[in-house]
């Protein structure tokens, strides 16, 4: 009964901070897919919302997810840009407030970017990208590029952890009552960097990371003019435009467009990959895609080994007559 009870009394004191990621307008989906992880986890779920402002309207719209309790805002003009900097201070004064067991956040670039820095501060091991929540202690993460998996058991005070989002469900943005609660909290940190702005891309296709459908194209495109024909079948389909590091590397399109180990890891309902001869660290990007359409002139290309359906043929013929046909 008294070892009950003290495994009773540690379920209710532990405590989870998902870490917001915005744009001060829109909620990213990633930060969703680490809510669900975050209720696997157990105990109390908490959120915080870091911004230089209107953080007000995403606060309101992360309280109404089921199971959130409450939502810290931290609005100032210090967190413009979200530098890692001025973010790690902020994390660190809310850790020490509200003393949570767990801190999350959806794998991204920006989480990729913080949380580190607040593992080191705290003398903890981060846990990346994980895949599975087995309790309060034991997470499931990928090795080898998607090739292993591995269960580790943390005897860390607290856990920081990047949630690989393709491997949760969305969390739903209803039936929820969270709380929206303001937090001071110091907007200073090492004047080692400052935003000066960003430039960005403006597309009607949907994002990369979260778009259903996604044609990607890889070495035997061979130049980017020819991703046009990708873009053609793309607004064809409403799917985002990916690639291989391949292609990326050799400047056909910018890096925010590589999917796989060392870019963006996703599992849309169909992945359509043209002249992408499927190197392991493209594949630990994509193959849990529910449907894969492999397009390559060559037939021994490890595509075609995770591919659902494939098409031997030259790509600059099949995919023109493809769109056309759609």
């Amino acid at each position: 009964m008294q070892a009950s009870s003290r495994a009773q009394l540690l379920y209710r004191s532990q405590s989870t901070l998902v870490l917001v990621e915005h744009n001060n307008q829109h909620l990213s989906p990633v930060t969703l897919h680490a809510i669900t992880a975050a209720k696997k986890v157990g105990g109390e779920v908490n959120c915080l919302v870091v911004g230089s402002k209107n953080c007000t309207d995403i606060a309101a719209e992360v309280a109404k997810v089921g199971g959130i309790t409450k939502v810290l805002v931290a609005e100032n003009a210090a967190y413009e840009g979200l530098l890692a900097e001025r973010l790690t201070p902020l994390l660190l004064a809310a850790q020490a407030q509200f003393k949570f067991s767990h801190i999350l956040a959806g794998s991204s670039a920006f989480s990729r970017s913080v949380l580190p820095r607040v593992a080191a501060k705290l003398d903890v091991s981060p846990i990346s990208d994980i895949i599975g929540v087995k309790d309060a202690d034991t997470f499931v993460r990928t090795i080898y590029a998607g090739n292993a998996i591995m269960t580790l058991k943390s005897m860390d005070a607290i856990k920081i952890i990047t949630v690989r989002s393709t491997a949760f469900e969305a969390a739903s943005l209803s039936g929820g009552s969270g709380t929206v609660e303001n937090m001071s909290a110091p907007a200073d940190g090492p004047a080692i960097s400052e935003y000066v702005g960003a430039e960005l891309t403006k597309s009607d296709r949907p994002e990369l990371a979260s778009a259903k459908v996604v044609v990607s194209g890889g070495r035997g495109m061979k130049s980017g003019d020819n991703f046009t024909m990708l873009y053609d079948l793309a607004d064809k389909l409403g799917a985002a435009v990916g690639a291989s590091r391949a292609a990326v590397d050799a400047g056909m399109v910018p890096n925010d467009m590589q999917i796989g180990q060392t870019g963006k890891i996703i599992a849309p309902e169909l992945y359509i990959a043209v002249g992408i001869s499927g190197a392991i660290q493209h594949l630990a990007g994509m193959k849990d895609s529910k449907v894969i359409v492999a397009i390559n002139k060559d037939a021994e290309a490890p595509i075609f080994q995770v591919a659902d359906y494939g098409l031997v043929a030259d790509l600059f013929k099949a995919v023109p007559e493809l769109t056309q046909k759609i």
